[in-house]
């Protein structure tokens, strides 16, 4: 597989936007044209990295527009009003358009996408204090050889990759198996994860956020 060209330095964030909104680096493997979902600002302090788009937030154009999404939301503490605040929380999922499903499963993220799309997005929000990666993928992205041997190792230790990461599992209803055999996650890590976040929430008007994405 051809490795793809990295995007050409842009002069703004909007500027990034639409090389990011232009991408067709994956378009062959994809079921539906690309549709990059994400949400960024350079004035946010938290950043979300999910998985991919499922079908229903292809179909709106916003991440976490899903049972998915409500459940993150519960977990964080939030209203919808301030999930979708992109003034103080960005959202990149680790491949930005929806890979489609086998079985009724979504697929991988796409691997092309993380590797050429992060790191600019990511230099162009130097505000970010806290990235929360969600499922197995963010974390292999971005932690590597620190996860542990299972996802639920790796979130177990979530204190050992603080300030910068806070890792959590996928908040689908179809891990309610996990959750039921992982007691100490909502006993232990959720309100540590809901101390953290609200701390950031808690810095002041961020202000003179890119528009919505």
């Amino acid at each position: 597989m051809k490795k793809p060209d990295r995007p050409r330095q842009p002069t703004s964030l909007a500027g990034l936007v639409e090389q990011v909104e232009a991408c067709t680096v994956c378009a062959a493997n994809l079921p539906h044209p690309p549709r990059p979902v994400l949400r960024v600002s350079p004035t946010a302090h938290l950043l979300i990295v999910g998985q991919a788009p499922g079908r229903r937030v292809h179909e709106t154009g916003i991440p976490w527009n899903d049972p998915s999404g409500d459940r993150l939301r519960e977990w964080l503490g939030m209203t919808r009003e301030q999930f979708y605040d992109v003034s103080r929380i960005a959202i990149v999922p680790t491949g930005l358009c929806y890979p489609g499903t086998v079985k009724g499963s979504d697929l991988a993220p796409r691997p092309e996408c993380a590797p050429l799309w992060h790191p600019p997005l990511r230099a162009a929000m130097p505000g970010i204090r806290l990235t929360l990666l969600i499922g197995a993928y963010a974390q292999a992205y971005y932690l590597g050889m620190r996860r542990g041997r299972t996802l639920a190792d790796t979130v177990h230790a979530w204190r050992d990759f603080l300030p910068d990461y806070f890792p959590l599992p996928h908040p689908s209803p179809r891990n309610r198996l996990w959750f039921k055999r992982h007691p100490w996650f909502e006993q232990d890590v959720l309100p540590a994860l809901r101390e953290r976040v609200g701390a950031l929430r808690a810095t002041g008007d961020n202000g003179g956020a890119h528009r919505p994405t």
